[in-house]
């Protein structure tokens, strides 16, 4: 009887544990992800052709249709969070989203803070100025004679403060911060501003959309590498992710979305 007691006791603390860990958090943020059944992803869709708004009011692009093709190869929803380019780092930081997607490249600074997913493009930079601008640009650093123009926390923002600004080649008020890629390239045509640095690819997308507008010099400045951004130390998600680019690279889907958004 005894015997009986003890062993009716073990089984009720053993059912006991497995419920609490059952009833426990995921383990780590993939587990999170699958146990919801989706993935919040944040982008900033003023940036065509990787994330921009069509004249239906729905969000396409490049990085948006690699969005939902990863939440299809994980398995999972997807929920797209349209924000502030500058905001988005913090929101994985502080975890409002699970993983960001809006043409980021690595840098030194960032990989402090966040973790980076291996690369899915290359890019480099472009200078936007109105069709009017005449004078020739032949080096990055030619753009200190004018106002320029910046997306907030954005590579050009820091190659510019520190090859411009810091090295004494330009005054830091003639550096203008936009949230908005497309205002910024809206005051370059309006002549608020002489010249917009950004990714060559959306600079050449801006100037086909707006109009007015040109690039008049394009190289790797301050881009190269475009990555996608997860928490720090989110070694499971960042390893699915890696999994799913790579796999995506070798079936030639990437190669498909430059094709229907870049064309190249």
């Amino acid at each position: 009887m005894k015997n009986s007691s003890k062993l009716f006791i073990i089984l009720v603390l053993a059912a006991f544990l497995v419920a609490a860990c059952s009833s426990g958090e995921p383990a780590n943020e993939l587990d999170a992800i699958k146990d919801a059944g989706k993935v919040v992803m944040g982008t900033s869709a003023d940036y065509p052709p990787f994330e921009s708004y069509n004249d239906a009011g729905e969000m396409v692009g490049f990085d948006v249709d690699l969005m939902y093709e990863i939440g299809k190869r994980m398995g999972v929803d997807v929920k797209i969070q349209d924000m502030p380019f500058s905001s988005l780092i913090a929101a994985v930081q502080e975890g409002k989203i699970d993983m960001s997607v809006a043409a980021i490249n690595y840098t030194e600074e960032r990989d402090k803070t966040v973790d980076f997913s291996t690369v899915y493009y290359y890019a480099e930079d472009g200078f936007l100025v109105a069709e009017s601008f005449t004078d020739e640009i032949t080096k990055p650093e030619d753009a200190a004679k004018y106002l320029v123009a910046v997306q907030t926390g954005s590579t050009a923002d820091g190659w510019a403060i520190e090859n411009l600004v810091n090295a004494g080649l330009m005054p830091e008020e003639n550096l203008f911060r936009y949230e908005r890629i497309d205002q910024a390239a809206l005051d370059v045509k309006s002549g608020r501003i002489d010249l917009l640095i950004t990714d060559y690819i959306p600079a050449q997308a801006l100037a086909d959309d707006i109009g007015g507008l040109k690039v008049v010099f394009h190289a790797e400045v301050s881009t190269g590498p475009v990555n996608i951004i997860v928490p720090e130390g989110a070694a499971e998600l960042k390893a699915e992710l890696d999994r799913i680019i790579n796999e995506m690279l070798e079936d030639g889907f990437i190669d498909g979305l430059a094709t229907k958004h870049i064309g190249q």
